[in-house]
């Protein structure tokens, strides 16, 4: 074979990904396989050529309660990071109070999976307490550095080749997201922030994973095709989104946890992230896998319709175009690991309950009662929201129709309302005569929205609710001026 050419005959391991907890995605390792150049090549037609990755991270809450959120951004970031982006390049916006949080059983630690490691080392702190607002965010992803208001001042100096990745984890509503300081996010606001840096031409594609309840009816009938903007929520626009590796759940995070680690649709996009090759994954595998996972197998037994918008020519491309690459993931298949266990999980707007009841159950004698009350409270106020809403609609349109008009839907293809303004302005006249929404209340944007769907005058809504809640002592759920859009 000397004088005719060599032909060379490797052989070829099968990767296997060792996951101690039996599947649920927590990557220890694998076996190194042996590569041809052929495979090398085919390794780098992931590469941006001359483009830049960027990412924007966001965690839209605060407290200990709310963990999982900014577990899941942290965690978010130390894939970017591997995958081999600069913090010059990837924007945190997160309050930053849980990893110092006096109820953390691991002071300085924060982690996204029961045996998981610290996801908190390193991350960068650009926009954190009071500085994580909506008017920071869109200008950052504007690039605009004269707007930003406290942080690092980082942006998204984005040019035309470049692509951008949004990462964003909270609780949600029907065309609302939460942050941590009012006013929240609305759906409108932001698709306006996506067309005006279409406009600009400084970025090529972006793609967006977004976590939050009813997070579908943020791009539901919103988010045009030519933007070059492919998003992917954690569920549809009438749906709850789950919380995982909660207490007493299967998988349970360590016993010293009194709060869930991660969000079902979050961790299910990350841990495949960590779990395949994304130069070889692309972006279509990576929704399908996630689509089945958080769907729980398709039993939606604590699992939700994982929904894709926007530009559709984008899902062929490889993940690595807007992750990186893990160097060390070069051997693991495209798209051949399953995450074939159930999962439990509990409903976005419940999980703070779960955290009240544990920190009771685990409290001192001395501490049950304000516990109990606080319990009472949240308890009480969320009753009152839900039948004041009630209320307002029997008043409105009937003791026959109310109901089913405030939670009426437009179906797929429609945006969740014809005129937004109307949408924050009744929001916030409920909110100053009946108290504040609460994360859990955001849930009744879509009776607001009814409401102006069907051209009900703004007097005649005031009046509803000073009827339904005039007098009414709601304590310090109570309006001070400052509203939630």
């Amino acid at each position: 074979m000397a004088g005719s050419g060599v032909i060379c005959l490797l052989l070829v391991l099968v990767a296997v990904v060792v996951l101690p907890d039996g599947g649920f995605g927590y990557r220890r390792g694998w076996d190194p396989l042996i590569r041809s150049p052929v495979d090398l090549e085919e390794e780098l037609d992931g590469q941006t050529g001359n483009g830049t990755r960027w990412a924007v991270l966001v965690a839209g809450s605060n407290g200990f309660g709310n963990y999982r959120h900014q577990a899941d951004v942290c965690h978010a970031y130390q894939i970017l990071k591997k995958g081999g982006l600069k913090d010059e390049n990837i924007v945190v916006f997160m309050y930053d109070d849980i990893a110092t949080s006096a109820m953390n059983p691991r002071p300085g630690v924060v982690i996204n999976h029961p045996q998981g490691d610290d996801v908190y080392a390193g991350v960068p702190k650009d926009y954190t307490g009071e500085h994580v607002t909506v008017d920071n965010l869109f200008a950052v992803l504007l690039g605009d550095k004269n707007s930003v208001k406290g942080g690092s001042g980082k942006v998204i100096d984005s040019k035309p080749e470049d692509r951008i990745f949004l990462y964003y984890s909270d609780h949600g509503g029907p065309g609302v997201l939460g942050m941590p300081n009012m006013p929240y996010l609305v759906a409108k606001d932001l698709i306006e922030v996506f067309k005006k840096k279409h406009d600009m031409g400084t970025y090529k594609e972006m793609v967006v994973y977004l976590e939050a309840c009813e997070s579908g009816s943020i791009f539901e009938g919103m988010l045009p095709e030519d933007l070059n903007i492919y998003a992917t929520t954690a569920s549809g626009a009438e749906e709850n989104s789950y919380g995982t590796y909660c207490p007493g759940m299967e998988p349970s995070p360590p016993p010293e946890y009194i709060t869930c680690l991660g969000d079902l649709y979050s961790v299910a996009w990350m841990e495949d992230s960590e779990t395949h090759n994304l130069k070889k994954e692309s972006i279509e595998q990576q929704f399908k896998k996630v689509k089945e996972r958080t769907s729980n197998y398709d039993t939606f037994n604590s699992g939700s319709h994982v929904m894709e918008y926007g530009s559709k020519d984008i899902k062929p491309e490889k993940v690595s175009l807007y992750l990186g690459f893990d160097p060390e993931t070069v051997n693991l298949p495209a798209n051949r690991i399953s995450f074939n266990k159930k999962m439990d999980g509990v409903n976005q707007r419940d999980a703070d309950l779960i955290f009240l009841w544990k920190r009771y159950k685990k409290s001192s004698e001395t501490d049950r009662a304000e516990l109990l009350q606080k319990i009472t409270e949240t308890m009480s106020h969320r009753a009152h929201l839900d039948t004041s809403v009630e209320m307002i609609g029997v008043l409105l349109f009937g003791p026959q129709n109310g109901r089913s008009i405030i939670h009426s839907s437009r179906g797929r293809g429609f945006p969740l309302v014809d005129d937004w303004e109307c949408l924050k302005s009744t929001a916030r006249l409920f909110e100053k005569h009946c108290g504040s929404l609460t994360q859990y209340g955001m849930k009744h944007m879509r009776a607001f929205a009814n409401i102006c769907n069907n051209l009900v005058e703004k007097e005649t809504f005031e009046e509803a609710c000073i009827a339904t809640c005039g007098g009414k002592n709601i304590g310090s759920y109570a309006n001070t001026g400052t509203y939630s859009v």
